[in-house]
This record gives structure tokens, sequence and C-alpha cells, in this order.
């Protein structure tokens, strides 16, 4: 398991530093300590678009901190993933399409996450099948796959279609751990495929909500308006006083396996028991 979360979720902005100190700190004194069992690395994600003003300095911290993983979307920059490549990190891109896929190859990503149908926040259009299809037709480096996976047995599904790794996020919100409302997260848990809806209207980019959030902000999700994609706010709530992520709050697809609010190590345990029961039934 690698553990990511988004350098936006850090405010104010001095709090990443905190939070990376602690994360590298604390996992140092882990493999010393553990020299048979060293922790995992880990992965920030970072918003690459001329609407986030913080990425510089974001990006400053990645540097300081040696970050491992670096999670980068909406926006291909060569500049960036050679930032991350200067202390020896890895650079993992979302795409939801072979075109992107294409471009952010070429512009020096190592590896790609494809955010298909279905995923959480910001998802794409295109069925998980369609698109490590295509990816995997010229592309033979790392591979995620994103969109509805809660299931250990979708892991093995992805990866039987082509995909190294599953990219999960809704199903970890609905953990202890997790800095979530509790509100948020006992949606995650009552909630089914058919509460989560797509719309752009929130941040300017097409992406899956949890329809009690929208109809708790005063919205109707049967009549929402169209945001205007050239003006992109990933914070602004469509201008509406909601905030995206804090008040509309993103989800995937997939969070019908989620029944109940656990702790994120009882999660994990049961996606691994979920992968090994899916490998041996098709095995038999």
């Amino acid at each position: 398991m690698i553990g990511a979360f988004p350098a936006l979720n850090a405010r104010p902005q001095e709090q990443l530093d905190e939070w990376l100190s602690e994360m590298t700190e604390e996992l140092a004194a882990f493999d010393k300590a553990n020299p048979e069992q060293m922790s995992a690395p880990f992965a920030v994600n970072q918003i690459v678009h001329k609407s986030n003003t913080r990425l510089e300095k974001d990006l400053d911290l990645c540097i300081k901190h040696k970050v491992p993983i670096v999670i980068t979307s909406l926006g291909a920059v060569p500049e960036v993933n050679d930032t991350i490549h200067s202390y020896g990190g890895i650079v993992l891109h979302d795409v939801i399409n072979n075109r992107h896929a294409n471009s952010a190859i070429r512009k020096g990503a190592d590896g790609l996450i494809a955010v298909a149908a279905g995923a959480g926040g910001h998802a794409g259009p295109f069925s998980p099948f369609a698109l490590i299809q295509e990816i995997r037709a010229w592309f033979e480096g790392p591979l995620l796959l994103s969109g509805a996976i809660a299931h250990g047995g979708a892991i093995l599904a992805a990866q039987a279609m082509g995909a190294d790794m599953a990219y999960i996020g809704s199903p970890f919100i609905a953990t202890h751990e997790a800095r979530a409302s509790d509100e948020y997260k006992q949606a995650i848990a009552d909630c089914g495929a058919d509460d989560i809806m797509l719309t752009n209207l929130f941040t300017g980019v097409h992406g899956n909500y949890l329809k009690p959030s929208i109809i708790k902000s005063g919205f109707d999700p049967d009549n929402l308006p169209k945001s205007d994609p050239s003006a992109m706010d990933f914070g602004s709530g469509g201008n509406t006083g909601a905030k995206a992520w804090k008040d509309i709050w993103g989800c995937g697809q997939g969070i019908g396996a989620i029944k109940k609010v656990s702790s994120a190590g009882e999660y994990i345990a049961s996606l691994k028991a979920e992968y090994v029961a899916a490998k041996l039934r098709l095995a038999s």
C-alpha cells in the first residue's frame, strides 16, 4: 500500500512542511527499527494548473523532503517532472484518455494513472477496459487504474486488464484516520452508485460527487447548471458559497462495497482477504 494525499489538503500552506516532516521522520524511525519489514513509499498529489497558486512552494517542499512519488494532474509540464527527478523522485500523471497519456510520457512522466469512468473527484469518461487497452498498446511502464475500485476483487481485475496497481480513493475517506467530517464518512458507508452524480459545476472540470451533499448545499441534482471550463477554480463551489471537497463531497461509484466506517488497517485487511479469495475463485 502506498499512501497518497493532495498537497492542497494542507491549509494553511505552511502545514504541508509540518506534515512532510512528520511523515519522513516517523517512517525513517520505523524503517530503522524494522529492517526486515520496511515501509512503502508515500505520494503527494499536485494539481499542475495555473489556478493552483501554491504549486511552486509546494514543489519546493517536495524537494526539501525528497517526496518519493509525486502524482500530477490537470497539466503535464516538463519542468515539474524535472524538478521531481532532480532528487530521484518518481512522477505518476493522472490521465483520462490515450492522448493525455501520450503527452504525459513525452513530457517526462515516469508512469500513468488511468482515471476511468466512475472515479471519485475529477473522473474520466471512458470504460477502464477501453482506457487500459489503448494505453497498454504502446506503453510498458508503470500503469495504475482508478475508477470505482473499492473491493479486493476489483484490484485483481485491474491487474488482469493490464494495470500494475489499483488506485483507490473514496473508501479511505470512510476511515477513522481520515480528516473528513463524520457526516461525509457515514454518507459513503450509507450510499451506493445511484447516489453519485457527474457535474462540472463546482470546479469547472467534470467530477463525481455525492448527491446528499449537493442537496444539502441547496442545489437540485436534476437541474444543475453547467460551469465554464475556462474558469476553473478548485475551491469555488461554482461561486455558490459552497466549497468543493469541503461542502460538496467528491466520491466514486464503487462505494457500494463500503458498509461501515472502519480503520484504515481494517479496510486494507479486507482488501487483501478479498483479493486472495478472488484469485482462489478464479483458480478453482
